[in-house]
């Protein structure tokens, strides 16, 4: 039975007079509950699929739909979505995910975004809106790690922190082809391309320079330049093929000056070429020039700007985007730790030096701006998949490279042990999914019919420091069981694997398994546990974990569905959902 067909289904046994509770859903395609609200909530519009009992102060009054339902109908939408409020306006974040070092760019009237993944596979997702602040994954840049074997988490070899760091993508249409380049480790380049955005992409060059933090401009007549480098910063130009370098030259040392500079973007506006840097982590310079190669002027675009997520970081990298009716933006991040680093949106104006100049709200960054664009409304990155037809959504990554011929997708996510192992951290795939903030809860409906003795499954809170609920197959007797305090070591070795602190006796079949978490930027932040023999009635299980809320993993907490031995291989699970709300 699909998801929507529970939906509906419940919702005839409400009832059409019930009230919704705050949060509840009240209209969308296809919704045949109640469209009122309990007092002091309002039905308000999401977009076409969805509406929600919220605040009235929050309410959008556009009408409630109800309208024939889509055939793809399985996701909602939260309160704190980036949507056009009734007076047109948007809230940062834009997106509350962990997507750092983000390159933006229109291709006609369709934005897209790049973002570091770092150990993550497939690597560099891409995601697409229409109005800048509604976005939705569409695929990867980088469809496997395959740089070296250590990225395949075999033979006691790890990749923590390694990988993917900040990186560029762009549209050429000289050739109608998709490009995306980014150095590894410090050493070689590698250049992907696809003809189409969805992909498939591959490997089609290998630089032996390094474009450190890298940015690609297409330039008017096709040609394309590189900007990248730390503090000594370079133009690269490539040949007409994209797979060797014609020139390069450094054009600006910040060492006397700024001091440490990086994460280049580079653009072009009305004949003057632009390269925007950052001083990590609360300045934003640009480097403004008539030829790629300099000589470059510069002037700061932001510093210290306070944030528009109260106790994040100074808004920070990013880049320029503008849209087809010539207005301006700077899509920045927000060091929102123990989260990550969030996308936060803000329009730019032009001065007559040909600078950009940021506009604030009240000399920081403002928590809300007009709409750059019409609202439109795309796939929710929240709600529910139900793992149908045969491959994994756009959203998802594994934990370093997976072992492909231990899971399948057909109706539901089968995961067979991969790894004989007591440490998550080795534990090859391990499927992992971006947390929406501020407060996530995410459950994942497992079968444990064909767990093996020795094995542990279940969903994880997962980071350097990490804590998971799961089912423990022991000798044949399972438990459900909370463990804590999984720790990796400076170097991202291994600290700590663990210790179970409470367990409660279940039987092979189904269990719900869910987890709590809030990520708003700050130390103290919690998460926890809790598990349902019927998906409606949840025990707690375990004490809640304090969150690590330190920078230098890099990558945020995410959701983390493991199966893995520590006796033998050969067992497995199915995961036949996964749901995450947000408040």
């Amino acid at each position: 039975m699909s998801i929507l067909t529970i939906a509906l289904l419940v919702s005839s046994l409400i009832g059409a007079n019930a009230q919704g509770a705050l949060y509840s859903q009240c209209g969308g395609a296809g919704w045949t509950g109640t469209t009122s609200c309990v007092s002091g909530a309002c039905c308000t519009y999401s977009n076409d699929y969805y509406s929600q009992c919220l605040p009235c102060a929050q309410s959008d009054t556009r009408a409630v739909t109800t309208a024939t339902t889509p055939n793809t109908l399985t996701t909602v939408r939260s309160a704190t979505s980036a949507v056009a409020s009734a007076t047109g306006s948007f809230n940062n974040p834009v997106l509350w995910e962990d997507l750092a070092d983000l390159d933006v760019f229109r291709v006609d009237d369709v934005f897209y975004y790049s973002a570091s993944t770092m150990h993550y596979s497939p690597g560099a997702p891409i995601l697409r809106s229409y109005d800048l602040v509604n976005w939705e994954y569409i695929g990867h840049s980088v469809p496997s790690l395959s740089w070296s074997s250590k990225y395949d988490l075999t033979s006691n070899q790890r990749a923590y922190v390694k990988g993917i760091w900040a990186s560029t993508m762009r549209y050429r249409a000289k050739d109608n082809k998709w490009y995306w380049i980014g150095c590894i480790e410090f050493g070689t380049t590698y250049v992907y391309t696809a003809s189409s955005v969805t992909g498939p992409w591959t490997l089609t060059a290998t630089l032996n320079t390094c474009f450190y933090d890298a940015g690609l401009l297409i330039d008017d007549d096709g040609t394309m330049y590189v900007a990248y480098g730390n503090t000594k910063l370079s133009v690269a130009q490539l040949s007409s093929d994209g797979k060797s370098i014609v020139k390069t030259q450094q054009i600006y040392d910040s060492t006397n000056s700024q001091g440490t500079l990086e994460g280049s973007r580079m653009y072009k506006r009305n004949g003057q070429y632009y390269i925007l840097v950052t001083h990590p982590a609360n300045q934003e310079w640009v480097l403004k020039a008539s030829s790629p190669f300099g000589s470059y002027s510069i002037k700061v675009l932001a510093n210290s700007i306070s944030p528009p997520v109260s106790g994040g970081g100074n808004p920070h990298q990013g880049g320029l985007i503008d849209t087809s009716s010539g207005n301006w933006y700077y899509m920045a991040f927000e060091d929102a730790y123990p989260g990550g680093r969030i996308p936060v949106l803000a329009p730019v104006t032009w001065g007559s030096d040909g600078f950009p100049t940021l506009t604030t709200s009240g000399g920081g960054w403002g928590k809300s701006y007009p709409m750059p664009l019409a609202s439109h409304p795309v796939t929710s990155t929240i709600g529910t998949d139900s793992f149908s037809g045969t491959a994994l959504g756009p959203a998802w990554e594994w934990n370093h490279n997976p072992d492909t011929s231990k899971f399948s997708v057909n109706n539901g996510l089968t995961l067979k042990t991969a790894t004989v192992t007591n440490d998550l951290y080795q534990a090859r795939n391990t499927l992992t999914h971006r947390i929406r903030g501020p407060i996530s809860t995410a459950t994942i409906k497992l079968d444990t019919t064909n767990m093996a003795a020795g094995d542990r499954a279940g969903l994880a809170l997962f980071r350097d420091q990490s804590g998971w609920i799961g089912v423990k197959n022991d000798g044949g007797t399972l438990t459900v069981a909370m463990t804590n305090n999984i720790l990796m070591n400076t170097d991202w070795t291994t600290k700590n694997t663990g210790s179970t602190v409470a367990s409660a006796g279940v039987s092979k079949g189904t269990i719900y398994l869910r987890g709590t978490v809030n990520i708003n930027p700050g130390s103290g932040r919690t998460g926890s546990f809790s598990y349902s023999t019927d998906g409606t009635t949840f025990k707690s299980l375990g004490s809640s974990i304090t969150l690590n809320n330190d920078w230098q993993f890099f990558m945020g907490y995410r959701w983390g569905i493991f199966n893995y031995a520590t006796s033998a291989l050969g067992g497995s699970v199915q995961v036949a959902s996964f749901t995450q709300t947000v408040s």
